[in-house]
């Protein structure tokens, strides 16, 4: 290889190392929000507080990781994205060691709900991030790889928490998890370059997005409902497995593995139907997912049903969450940051409120009631998509 052909071979190469870091990224803010669905249990046992308690957790951080990304994205609009990022993985960093030595609930409450806020950020810049490393004609590739942080956090990330905590405790899963954001904070000063910010708009032009786009407010919409159902009941994935399947701990772990490389094939078949019809990917993706929940309720006593059910569950979510993710680009091209950043508080917020309506069902109705409302949820989402695709309207979707 001549020299030009190394440099050119760099140059070639190096973006896709900045996407790498970003991916990165979204695997430990991903992981970090929802280690707690695969330690319930023992948080709950470690603090003295009831289940439905330590699914807060999950809930004040997506609270935070909502509501506040709309007005930091706008606020922060001449911040470098580079520069940007790194912060928020800084104080991810720190929020984690804080948790693994926090000796009460309320402070872990606290911290959580800062880290929240760091967490909607970067869900809110990061897919663009990524989009913009690359030539215009990588971008939706680069978008895609990126998404694929979610279904490896599913595979390794929780599940290899949930292990974790069975070798050591859950203090010690969150100090390890304090350690790899810092690993990433150092990937991404190193590997993404400069990245001024780009088509940032303020916060009143953010929140009229909706108003004045019906095809972005008709997304926003489908992933409250499906991100409200799906996280409903994923949330509690752990105490209804163990209360219907007898599961371990270990099982536990199989199972929560068995999701994510769903999530994953979900994520690698999604890609080129998404490209060609993303309203269809997200119709069959609900509509595979409702049926999981179905399953889940009749066939998750046994061992080998529940793997099966969380295998589907996980390729239905995958399918989902890329095309979602389209939607929202292609309803909003010009303005795709501040779209995404309405679409990380429409699914942050939910994913609070879900962890919150499914506590109060688990902890008053039991663990099944829960996955009821997430096929309640869920169908909701399917439908009111399908009833969009078969109006008649001027402006399509996608």
């Amino acid at each position: 290889m001549t020299l030009q052909q190394e440099v050119r071979h760099e140059s070639a190469v190096r973006p896709w190392l900045g996407v790498a870091a970003i991916t990165a990224s979204l695997f430990v803010f991903l992981t970090t929000e929802l280690m707690p669905v695969g330690l319930l249990t023992p948080i709950s046992a470690g603090l003295d507080i009831s289940v439905g308690a330590a699914g807060l957790m999950v809930t004040l951080m997506g609270v935070s990781a909502g509501l506040g990304v709309p007005f930091i994205v706008a606020w922060t609009r001449r911040v470098n994205r580079r520069v940007l990022l790194a912060t928020l993985l800084a104080v991810l960093t720190l929020g984690n060691l804080i948790t693994a030595v926090s000796p009460s609930y309320p402070l872990v409450l606290g911290t959580r709900l800062v880290m929240g806020f760091a967490s909607g950020v970067f869900w809110g810049i990061g897919v663009a991030m990524a989009m913009r490393l690359v030539p215009e004609r990588h971008a939706s590739r680069a978008a895609s790889v990126v998404m694929s942080g979610i279904s490896i956090g599913a595979v390794a990330g929780i599940p290899l928490g949930t292990a974790l905590e069975s070798l050591t405790d859950w203090r010690t899963t969150f100090l390890i998890w304090s350690g790899l954001s810092a690993l990433v904070f150092v990937a991404v000063a190193v590997l993404v370059p400069s990245l001024p910010s780009a088509n940032a708009v303020s916060v009143r032009e953010v929140f009229l997005l909706p108003l004045r786009n019906g095809p972005l407010r008709l997304v926003l919409t489908a992933v409250v409902l499906f991100v409200l159902g799906h996280f409903g009941a994923y949330t509690f994935v752990r105490p209804f497995l163990e209360e219907h399947a007898g599961a371990t701990p270990l099982f536990v772990t199989i199972t929560l593995m068995a999701y994510g490389a769903g999530g994953a094939i979900g994520n690698l078949v999604a890609g080129p139907v998404v490209a060609r019809n993303a309203r269809g990917g997200f119709l069959a993706g609900s509509a595979g997912l409702v049926a999981s929940l179905l399953a889940l309720l009749f066939l998750g006593q046994s061992a080998a049903g529940a793997v099966v059910t969380l295998v589907v569950w996980g390729v239905a979510f995958g399918v989902v969450q890329l095309s979602q993710v389209t939607m929202t680009q292609a309803a909003a091209p010009e303005t795709f940051e501040a779209a995404m950043s309405l679409n990380t508080m429409a699914y942050n917020t939910s994913i609070a409120l879900g962890a919150l309506v499914g506590g109060v069902f688990a902890d008053r109705l039991g663990v099944s009631s829960v996955v009821w409302f997430g096929i309640g949820l869920t169908a909701a989402a399917l439908l009111l998509v399908l009833a969009a695709q078969t109006s008649r309207t001027r402006r399509p979707l996608v």
